[in-house]
Parts: C-alpha cells; sequence; structure tokens
C-alpha cells in the first residue's frame, strides 16, 4: 500500500512538472512568434481592402512600432481618411483627426469596436491588450495549416485583463514560428471571426506571412484583407517619435 500511494504521488507530482512545463512552453512559442513579426521595431506599409456583399473599398496605411508599447499608423489613402493617426503609448491609444484637427483619447470601451470600419477592431490594430501578458497560455496539439505543421495554443484572459475576447486559439508554424491562423471567441465561447495568414515571404530580411485575412463567423461574404507592401526591421526609432505632438505631423 505504502508503495502505491508512493507512486501515486510520484505520478502526480511528475504530471504537475509536466502540465508547468507544457503552459510555459506555450508562452514561449507565443513570445517568439510575436517578436518574429514585430522585432525591436518596425516599419511597415500596408494596403487594406474591405470586402462587403455588394462593395468594396481599399486603402493604405504606414505604420510604425517600437518593442510592446509604442506604435503609431498614419492613413495614407483614399483622401478622405488620408492623415488620420493612431497612436499608442503603454495603455493609452489616441487617435488624430485631421478633418476637425483634434486628437482624441480613446476609451477602453472603444477597443471592440471596428477600426475605420474594417473587421479589425481597434485593439487588434494597436495591440492594446498584450497576448503575453494578458492570457494564460496552453498548448493543445499539433494540426497541419498551408502545409505547415502548427502548434495548436490556447489562450484565456487573465481575470481583470483588460482584453476584448474570451478565448483566442493561435495556430503557429512550428518550423518558422509564424502565427499562420488566429480563432476569435467571445466570452460564450461563441466563435466570432477567424484571422488567416498566408503568402510567406522573405520580407525586411524576416520570414513572414504578407498577407491576413480577417473572416467575421456570422456576416456571409464579408472580410477584410491586409497585405504587407514593404517591412523594414530593427530600424532605431526614438520614443519621442511617438507623441501626441508629432501625430499632426507625421507623414
Amino acid at each position: 500500500m505504502k508503495f502505491l500511494l508512493q507512486s501515486s504521488t510520484l505520478i502526480v507530482c511528475l504530471f504537475a512538472i509536466s502540465a508547468a512545463s507544457y503552459a510555459q512552453n506555450a508562452k514561449e512559442i507565443i513570445t517568439r512568434a510575436e517578436n518574429n513579426i514585430k522585432g525591436r521595431s518596425s516599419q511597415t506599409d500596408m494596403t487594406i481592402k474591405i470586402v462587403r456583399p455588394t462593395w468594396s473599398r481599399s486603402m493604405t496605411l504606414k505604420a510604425w512600432t517600437k518593442g510592446d508599447d509604442y506604435s503609431i499608423s498614419i492613413v495614407t489613402a483614399p483622401a478622405k481618411d488620408a492623415g488620420t493617426v493612431f497612436l499608442k503609448r503603454g495603455k493609452e491609444i489616441w487617435n488624430w483627426l485631421p478633418a476637425i484637427e483634434r486628437s482624441v483619447k480613446l476609451p477602453p470601451s472603444m477597443m471592440s469596436q471596428s477600426w475605420m470600419g474594417t473587421d479589425f477592431t481597434n485593439d487588434d490594430l494597436v495591440k492594446a491588450s498584450s497576448r503575453i501578458t494578458d492570457y494564460t497560455h496552453t498548448l493543445k496539439g499539433d494540426t497541419i495549416i498551408e502545409g505547415r505543421k502548427c502548434w495548436r495554443i490556447e489562450m484565456i484572459p487573465l481575470p481583470g485583463a483588460a482584453v476584448t475576447w474570451g478565448k483566442v486559439m493561435v495556430f503557429i508554424d512550428q518550423k518558422d514560428y509564424l502565427e499562420l491562423r488566429l480563432v476569435f471567441y467571445d466570452e460564450d465561447n461563441n466563435q466570432v471571426s477567424v484571422l488567416q495568414c498566408s503568402d510567406v515571404k522573405t520580407m525586411g530580411g524576416r520570414t513572414l506571412p504578407t498577407k491576413m485575412e480577417m473572416i467575421p463567423a456570422d456576416k456571409k461574404n464579408q472580410e477584410t484583407i491586409f497585405i504587407y507592401n514593404s517591412a523594414v526591421f530593427d530600424k532605431p526609432v526614438p520614443d519621442d517619435f511617438f507623441t501626441t505632438e508629432d501625430m499632426k505631423r507625421i507623414k
């Protein structure tokens, strides 16, 4: 009986150690994938296409990031939206509106709202919530996407985290640590949308998906497509580039 109790205790301990290691590995995978597409800093030029059942429209965007705390983006076309700027500094999100020549601080309640009429939320674009620090991460197995073997990782928000989603499933390529699919769920575990990432290319010295399609689960023939036209990574950007004063001057 003593041997059986010792064996059971050993099995429980080994299981606990294995589970902890598994969770840690999942977080490490997410961290490496995030760093792979951001670097220490990034400068990107993108085309965005909004597709609806009866119409579509396009816009272009330039964006700069530095670490997890700083990002700024400016819409460069079409003319009616050109000059609109979004700024992230830490947890603060600001929007410069050239039509009224004002900068507006976005409250947390607006993070789940549509960004510029697309299928992305404000939080998706400025990443106000961190996939690394605001969620727990659990490996749920493997799958194949775009011919690549991927980890399937479940992300559940930490209690009190100011996040948009109730759960996110992330599929990360096991060779190049590429995020190839993200599935977003609400607090009732209903699927809200899917982000498909494809057209893997070398850009700015990094291998990354250059096409992202956000597809709502409940809206037929609707999606938003982001295409990277160019990217530069790890070029020094000063912290004072990301200020509300510079929002109106950015080109």
